[in-house]
């Protein structure tokens, strides 16, 4: 038996430019994250949770707050960019390129622009991507660039942050399991 570690996220080393990244997770988009996040976020624009108000728009309906969208669209990108990024260090040419409504589905994928080696942090590099978020129709809702510095490989500062623990727990397990398999599956 051997423990085998989960997925780490992407190294400074592992990047290269060009390389594109689907994100895995989509996302539907509710009418409460609307309204939970227009509350958190303090944003009293009527568009986004008042239905009266919204059906005199062109839309006919509440908007979906942009930096939800955009929030979605990072925290989608987080399991191939930054798992081990440390600091963003800014977005760029932010574009909302089509309206979100509750129940719309966004998926998002990124570019590596651009990587270079850190010249105050030896222990890690910079990173540019760009991202682009699509809803369930495959149109483009969203569009940006960011920067941020991810660790490199082996880099001291993520030494020892999991606690160790005993291993002899799975073997227990284990045990359990081959007692049940000799017995045909019965308890």
């Amino acid at each position: 038996m051997a423990i085998r570690p989960g997925w780490q996220g992407r190294f400074f080393e592992d990047f290269e430019i060009g390389d594109v990244y689907q994100h895995p997770l989509g996302r539907t988009i509710s009418e409460a994250d609307n309204t939970w996040f227009t509350l958190l976020t303090m944003n009293t624009n009527q568009m986004h949770f008042n239905d009266a108000y919204a059906a005199r728009s062109e839309f006919g309906r509440p908007l979906v707050v942009s930096t939800l969208t955009l929030a979605v669209a990072v925290g989608q990108s987080v399991t191939d960019l930054t798992q081990n990024a440390f600091a963003n260090l800014g977005w760029n040419d932010i574009r909302l390129t089509a309206p979100v409504f509750a129940g719309d589905t966004l998926w998002s994928e990124s570019v590596v622009l651009s990587k270079r080696t850190s010249s105050t942090r030896p222990h890690a590099g910079v990173v540019s991507v760009a991202t682009r978020t699509i809803n369930q129709d495959g149109v483009q809702v969203c569009a940006f660039e960011r920067t941020f510095y991810v660790y490199r490989r082996g880099a001291a500062p993520l030494d020892g942050v999991r606690p160790q623990t005993d291993e002899g727990w799975a073997a227990s397990y284990h045990r359990g399991a081959e007692t049940i398999a000799d017995n045909g599956g019965a308890r």
